[in-house]
């Protein structure tokens, strides 16, 4: 992996090259400002999907897999607290979990072997990629860094309850009905 940063008129030119043994691939080029080096994790449990945004602009769609039954996966806005390139679980049996992201206590984004249950609830409650997509993901975050990293996870079966309609992305607005 190969990252390189260069500042020219006011802009910052990033850029990631990666080569995988399917043959060279070029991962990601964006030209952004400097106050927009932004990753946006979201991660939709009812569909058992992550969307990568990179500068507000939509780069990765992968298949997941976290918290099966009996077992949560939390849902909120979070931020990156810690990562590490490989870390054992001492809670279930020093389970390998490569290119760990923990965004909430113990709760992590990180690779699996166990690629075949990818797009299903599978986990302890960590959130599950396959290990090309936990790579790419963790070097995006070690690149423009953790605290330039948002992590939303939502779960649409459990739809939240409030007292207005706050559903920005509603076709209508109350205030549009006279009752």
């Amino acid at each position: 992996m190969q990252a390189f940063t260069e500042v020219e008129s006011g802009l910052m030119v990033v850029g990631m090259v990666s080569f995988r043994s399917l043959g060279g691939l070029l991962l990601c080029l964006v030209t952004v400002t400097a106050q927009a080096a932004v990753v946006d994790v979201r991660i939709d449990l009812s569909k058992q999907k992550m969307d990568v945004i990179v500068a507000g602009y939509h780069e990765f769609s992968w298949d997941i897999s976290s918290a099966r039954r009996g077992y949560e996966t939390p849902t909120g806005q979070f931020r990156p607290s810690w990562m590490t390139p490989m870390h054992y679980s001492e809670q279930y049996q020093y389970s390998p979990m490569p290119h760990s992201i923990f965004f909430h206590q113990g709760y992590a984004i990180h690779a699996t072997n166990e690629t075949h249950r990818l797009g299903r609830p599978a986990s302890h409650g960590c959130v599950r990629l396959s290990p090309d997509n936990a790579r790419i993901l963790y070097n995006l975050v070690e690149l423009y860094g953790m605290r330039e990293t948002k992590i939303v996870v939502t779960d649409d079966d459990k739809p939240e309850i409030t007292s207005q309609n706050n559903n920005k992305n509603s076709l209508f607005s109350m205030d549009e009905f006279e009752l």
